[in-house]
């Protein structure tokens, strides 16, 4: 196992209508787990750009960034990755979620948004666990180091 250092991403939680829009990033639809859309940090941009162009990429949906909400840890003890997201709250600005939009980078298979009892019901897998927290609740929260779900 390398020491390699933490990989950065950036990460949006996007309220429409009271429900939280997710994303599954797995291709070919090999997971059925839901996360935050957005993804990892370009050197030389900030991070609510970084941001703002992973929700285009991954949606097709401008958006604003706003304030953080969540620090997240997770690393998979086998291989050494090691990630750290920084989650915004954002709102949309223009466009809307098109199930015919294609992710470019061909991660992003599938994009809906959940209400607070479809996630606190456990009918969907998702990660963090605290998401339903930082999303409807206020301030900003930490998850500590986690290991990886697939």
């Amino acid at each position: 196992m390398a020491n390699r250092s933490p990989r950065l991403a950036a990460r949006a939680l996007i309220l429409h209508e009271d429900r939280l829009l997710l994303v599954n990033a797995y291709p070919g639809r090999r997971s059925d787990l839901w996360c935050a859309p957005g993804g990892g940090a370009e050197s030389g941009a900030s991070l609510p750009d970084n941001l703002a162009r992973e929700v285009h990429e991954e949606c097709g949906l401008t958006i604003s960034v706003g304030e953080p909400a969540l620090v997240n840890e997770f690393h998979d003890p086998r291989s050494g990755f090691h990630q750290v997201d920084l989650f915004f709250r954002c709102a949309i600005t223009a466009g809307e979620i098109d199930p015919e939009w294609r992710d470019p980078a061909g991660v992003v298979t599938d994009r809906r948004f959940f209400s607070r009892a479809e996630l606190d019901s456990g009918a969907i897998r998702f990660k963090p666990d605290s998401l339903p927290r930082a999303a409807w609740g206020a301030g900003c929260l930490y998850d500590p180091l986690e290991p990886i779900i697939r």
